[in-house]
C-alpha cells in the first residue's frame, strides 16, 4: 500500500499554486469548507477547483465552534448544503470529510468549554449527520484532544482520526481506543 502525501489548506494560506503542489509530490489536499456558524472559507471553491484541476484527491474539513450537540449538527447541515451546492458528491471527495474539533483560538475556553462528554457527543452528532448523507467522516484533532478531551472509545469503530502533530515527528504506532488512524505531520 502506497503512503499518500498531502496538505491541508484554508483561506489563511492565501493563493495556492495547485500545479506546484502536485509537482512537489502531493497526492491530496484536505480543504477547509468553513468554520463556526455558517462561515464559508473565502477560498473554498477556488481551492477545490484548483486541487481537482491539478489532479489531486480532495477531502474537506470544517473547523467547529460548536458548544453543544445542536450547534454541531447545524455545522454539519451547513457543510452538507455547501457540498451539495458545489456538486461535491462522496465519489469526488476521496479523502473524506473531517470534523475539526479543537480550541486553537481559545473560542471554546472563552465561551464555556464543553465537558469532555459533550465534546464527544458533538463529534458523534457531526459524524452521524455526514454518514446519513452518504459521506465518510472522521475527526481532526491534536493528540492532546484525542487523548484527553474526546472519548474515542465512545465513537464508532469505523471513525478515522487525523492527528495534528505540530512541529514534531509523526505519531507512528499510536493506538486509540477504536477506529483507524490517519497521520498528518507538518
Amino acid at each position: 500500500m502506497k503512503m499518500l502525501k498531502g496538505i491541508d489548506v484554508s483561506e489563511n494560506n492565501g493563493y495556492v499554486d495547485w500545479n506546484a503542489v502536485k509537482a512537489a509530490g502531493m497526492d491530496f489536499a484536505i480543504i477547509r469548507l468553513g468554520f463556526g456558524n455558517r462561515h464559508l472559507d473565502t477560498n473554498f471553491y477556488e481551492n477545490v477547483n484548483g486541487a481537482l484541476a491539478a489532479g489531486l484527491k480532495i477531502g474537506v474539513y470544517y473547523y467547529s465552534y460548536a458548544l453543544d450537540e445542536a450547534a454541531a449538527r447545524s455545522e454539519a447541515r451547513y457543510m452538507l448544503s455547501v457540498l451539495k451546492d458545489a456538486g461535491l458528491t462522496k465519489d469526488k471527495i476521496e479523502m473524506g470529510l473531517w470534523f475539526d474539533m479543537e480550541d486553537a483560538d481559545g473560542y471554546k475556553s472563552g465561551n464555556g468549554m464543553p465537558t469532555n462528554q459533550t465534546i464527544t457527543n458533538m463529534c458523534s452528532a457531526f459524524i452521524v449527520a455526514c454518514n446519513e448523507a452518504g459521506y465518510s467522516c472522521g475527526i481532526y484533532a491534536n493528540l492532546d484532544w484525542l487523548e484527553n478531551k474526546i472519548y474515542t472509545d465512545q465513537l464508532a469503530d469505523y471513525v478515522p482520526y487525523w492527528v495534528a502533530q505540530w512541529g514534531g515527528t509523526a505519531v507512528i504506532g499510536l493506538t486509540l481506543q477504536c477506529g483507524s488512524l490517519l497521520i498528518a505531520t507538518t
